[in-house]
C-alpha cells in the first residue's frame, strides 16, 4: 500500500491532471473498476480525497463507503450532484472550478443565440444541399439588434453574457433570487422576465430549488416570436413543456446545450429546424478545460498543504 493519501477518482481525468496529482496521491479509478462495490470495500476506509465532476458528483455509496473522506474537488462550476449538506455535516471540504470558464460559456451562449436567431443551421443546409440554386434565397431570419435578452441567473457567467449581448446592440434584463447593483432592469420572477424579453438565456444553478423553473407558463410568456436558450442545467427547464410549446408554435425557437436526461435528447427536438442542439459543450475548449483541470488539481494540492482550497463552494467556505 502506498504511503501517499488515497484519492478516489470519479469520471475521467486528463493525462495533464493525472500527471499533476500522481506525485501527491495514490489514485484509485472508481468508474474504471470491474467491480465498483469491491473497490469501495477494499479502499473506502482509507480514502481521504475524491475528484469528481458535475455529472457524477458524490453518489451515496461513495459517501457511505468513505468515512474518512475530507476533501472533494469537482471539475465544473455546478455542484448540484454533490450533497453539500451532508458534506458540511461531516466536515468535508468541497471545491469547484468557477471563474476560469466564465468567458468560454458566455461565448458559447452568444454563439447559440446568434445561430438560432439568424437560422445558421437551416441556412447552412440550404447552401450545402443545393437548395439555394434550385429554390432561390433562404427564408429571412430574425435580427438580434434592438431586441431584449433576459438573463435568468445573473452570476459570474450571466454578467459576462450580458456584456457580450450589449456588444451586439441588444438590451439586457435579468432575474435572480435578489436584486443586484447593476444597471439592468430587474424582474422578480422567471415569468415576469419572460413577459418582457425576446430571448431568455438560462444560466442558473441546477438542483431542487430551480427544477422546472422554466415551465409552461414561462414558455407561453416568451411567445411565438420568443427564444429560449438553456446553457445551465437541463433540470431547470420542463423539457416536456418545451417540446410541446415548440411543436404547437407557442414558442418561436430554442437553443439547448443541456438536457434533462443527457446524453439522451428527445427525438422530437432533433427534427425541429427552429432548434439548435449542442452536446453540453459550454466550456468545451482545450484551453478552458485545461484551466478547469488545473484548478481541480490546485484545490486538492492546496488542501494537502493547508487544509484549505483555492475555490471552495460557498457552503464550505467556513470549513
Amino acid at each position: 500500500m502506498s504511503d501517499k493519501p488515497l484519492l478516489l477518482q470519479l469520471g475521467n481525468f486528463t493525462q495533464r491532471m493525472e500527471d499533476s496529482l500522481s506525485p501527491h496521491f495514490a489514485i484509485h479509478k472508481l468508474m474504471q473498476a470491474p467491480d465498483r462495490a469491491a473497490l469501495l470495500a477494499e479502499v473506502g476506509g482509507s480514502v481521504t480525497a475524491a475528484c469528481t465532476d458535475g455529472h457524477w458528483g458524490i453518489p451515496d455509496d461513495v459517501f457511505d463507503a468513505c468515512p474518512n473522506l475530507k476533501a472533494v474537488s469537482s471539475y465544473g462550476v455546478g455542484y448540484d450532484a454533490i450533497d453539500t449538506d451532508r458534506a458540511v455535516e461531516r466536515g468535508i471540504l468541497v471545491g469547484h472550478t468557477p471563474s476560469v470558464l466564465n468567458q468560454e460559456v458566455a461565448t458559447t451562449a452568444i454563439l447559440m443565440w446568434l445561430a438560432v436567431r439568424r437560422n445558421l443551421i437551416p441556412d447552412e443546409a440550404w447552401a450545402r444541399s443545393g437548395q439555394w440554386e434550385k429554390d432561390g434565397n433562404a427564408p429571412l431570419s430574425r435580427s438580434v439588434q434592438g431586441t431584449t435578452v433576459g438573463i435568468l441567473g445573473l452570476g459570474r457567467i450571466g454578467l459576462e453574457i450580458a456584456r457580450l449581448v450589449e456588444a451586439f446592440g441588444a438590451k439586457v434584463a435579468y432575474s435572480t433570487r435578489s436584486k443586484k447593483e447593476v444597471g439592468y432592469p430587474y424582474y422578480a420572477s422567471a415569468l415576469e422576465l419572460a413577459q418582457a424579453v425576446d430571448t431568455m438565456i438560462v444560466i442558473t444553478p441546477g438542483g431542487a430549488e430551480t427544477r422546472h423553473l422554466v415551465n409552461k407558463a414561462v414558455l407561453d410568456a416568451l411567445g411565438p416570436e420568443g427564444t429560449l436558450l438553456n446553457i445551465s442545467r437541463g433540470s431547470v427547464v420542463d423539457e416536456d413543456a418545451l417540446v410541446a410549446a415548440l411543436a404547437d408554435g407557442r414558442l418561436g425557437s430554442a437553443a439547448l446545450d443541456v438536457f434533462e436526461a443527457e446524453p439522451k435528447i428527445p427525438d422530437a427536438l432533433k427534427t425541429m429546424s427552429n432548434v439548435v442542439l449542442t452536446p453540453h459543450v459550454g466550456s468545451a475548449t482545450v484551453e478552458t478545460r485545461d484551466a478547469m483541470g488545473d484548478l481541480v488539481c490546485d484545490n486538492l494540492i492546496e488542501w494537502l498543504k493547508s487544509g484549505k482550497m483555492k475555490t471552495p463552494v460557498p457552503e464550505c467556505k467556513h470549513l
